[in-house]
């Protein structure tokens, strides 16, 4: 029972720190110094990167006329493509090929050097200075950009190009308390995009990515959980995307009309506390 009760309070760490951009890795490696599960250490390395499947079920949930590219119905306004009996969204289908433009970068780096940056890079240290250099950067963008109009608007005016740089600055986020989220809109918002469209932007990045990490987690850990294991599993998951959910709209409607100052702040204060609560605990 109270492995579940752990379980619950890291899918609301998971469902927060994903979306928002404050590092839900840098979390969860923080969180283990005081949430241990009583498990094997494989299942809670897997646990930490699989309940990520809960937070992209609220993407799909959310953003799924968005994101689905197929309909039977012609007369939505879109642009079309006649395949058979049903109708391909153009406009969908570019956004979904821009998105694995995006996230090739950090495929090409990430796969290959997954065990090495594991066993690098997932400490307190690295994790700390990623949240207080991202914390300063959040600063010199949102002052730098403060009276600059965005040259991309919207998802539909990203180019290919754009979605390449993009997806350079994501693989910036295998380091750990970098922020996946946090990596890719700084980047998007560095190279001209809004905050809307690149926080957007880097949402539908996370449904391949996210799927694709958590894919090879379970491959790597196998599929034969103990009945204890599987339910600390779903678990976490449900948390994770009915937080995610609440995160995912508190976002998008905190961007509308603020920066990402605050976060900045949330960081640097964070990334202290870990350098000081770790070095008083030696």
């Amino acid at each position: 029972m109270l492995d579940i009760i752990k379980s619950i309070i890291l899918g609301i760490i998971e469902g927060i720190t994903e979306w928002l951009p404050i590092s839900s890795t840098g979390h969860l490696i923080i969180a283990d110094e005081f949430i241990k599960l009583g498990t094997s250490d494989a299942f809670k390395e897997m646990f930490n990167v699989v309940i990520q499947l809960g937070a992209i079920l609220a993407v799909v949930v959310i953003y799924f006329k968005k994101m689905w590219p197929f309909t039977l119905n012609k007369e939505l306004g879109y642009s079309y493509i006649t395949k058979g009996k049903g109708y391909i969204k153009k406009d969908v289908m570019d956004m979904w090929l821009k998105v694995i433009v995006a996230i090739l970068p950090a495929a090409v780096i990430g796969i290959p050097l997954d065990d090495i940056f594991e066993a690098h890079f997932h400490n307190y240290i690295v994790v700390a200075l990623a949240l207080i250099i991202y914390g300063i950067l959040f600063f010199v963008i949102e002052k730098r950009n403060k009276n600059i109009t965005p040259k991309v608007g919207s998802i539909a005016d990203i180019t290919y190009k754009t979605a390449l740089y993009i997806g350079l600055f994501q693989a910036l986020s295998l380091i750990p308390g970098t922020s996946r989220s946090g990596s890719t809109i700084l980047g998007a918002i560095i190279i001209g995009v809004s905050r809307v469209a690149a926080a957007e932007f880097s949402f539908y990045m996370a449904v391949p990515v996210m799927f694709g990490a958590s894919l090879i987690k379970l491959l790597k850990f196998g599929l034969s959980f103990t009945g204890t294991e599987l339910l600390i599993l779903l678990v976490g998951m449900a948390t994770a995307f009915i937080v995610s959910v609440i995160a995912i709209k508190f976002l998008m409607s905190y961007i509308k009309k603020r920066d990402f100052t605050a976060f900045g702040y949330y960081r640097i204060v964070l990334g202290v506390v870990i350098v000081t609560y770790f070095l008083l605990a030696k």
